[in-house]
């Protein structure tokens, strides 16, 4: 009868398999309609990064644009050495709302930041609601669109990208939440498909 050896790297792939396994449920996730009409990318605020409702479990998302330097293409965040606003891609750009909800509350920070300083909380933000309690907030936002209780369906343009509150960049953070659940957040990749389908690679 043959018997069986211990493989040699068994401690390392147990210890990389128990790392590698998820330590808790991860928390729920709700489906949102692409923020922006055009490329962006999110960093997003993992659990314990921020607290409470509609900061834990948020992305602070930019627009992008390819960019040809020579002979080179790259994915960039802005043009020149990012220290005006306006060089921000995303800078006024319009913000598309993440779910067909009722506007429940708006909040306006005028003080503009200058690229690279941190400013003071709190942002300009709206929070919208959805038939089934699911709230999003969007803060960062500026020239608002929309006023308390309208009712918005998504990718209506709702206010433009600002830089304002505790930002160092133009940007919108999002954040959803259900009761006193934070959710993940997923963009809805069929629709910004849709969205992209014209735009040129």
């Amino acid at each position: 009868m043959r018997t069986m050896t211990a493989w040699p790297f068994g401690g390392i792939a147990a210890a990389f398999f128990a790392m590698a396994s998820p330590a808790a449920e991860a928390p729920p996730a709700v489906l949102a309609y692409p923020i922006f009409g055009q490329y962006f990318a999110c960093s997003e605020h993992w659990v314990g990064n921020l607290k409470g409702l509609g900061d834990e479990l948020g992305s602070d998302c930019i627009v992008k644009k390819f960019v040809e330097v020579g002979d080179r293409v790259f994915f960039q965040d802005h043009s020149g050495n990012g220290l005006k606003n306006e060089q921000w891609f995303g800078w006024h750009q319009e913000v598309l709302a993440p779910c067909t909800c009722t506007v429940e509350k708006i909040s306006i920070n005028s003080q503009t930041n200058v690229p690279g300083k941190l400013g003071k909380p709190p942002a300009s933000y709206m929070v919208l609601r959805r038939s089934d309690g699911v709230r999003f907030l969007l803060a960062h936002v500026t020239d608002l669109r929309v006023k308390v209780d309208d009712e918005v369906r998504g990718g209506q343009v709702i206010a433009l990208v600002g830089n304002n509150g505790m930002a160092r960049i133009p940007h919108i953070h999002i954040g959803a939440w259900q009761g006193d659940q934070p959710l993940q957040i997923r963009f809805d990749l069929a629709a910004m498909g849709e969205i992209l389908k014209d735009q040129d690679q």
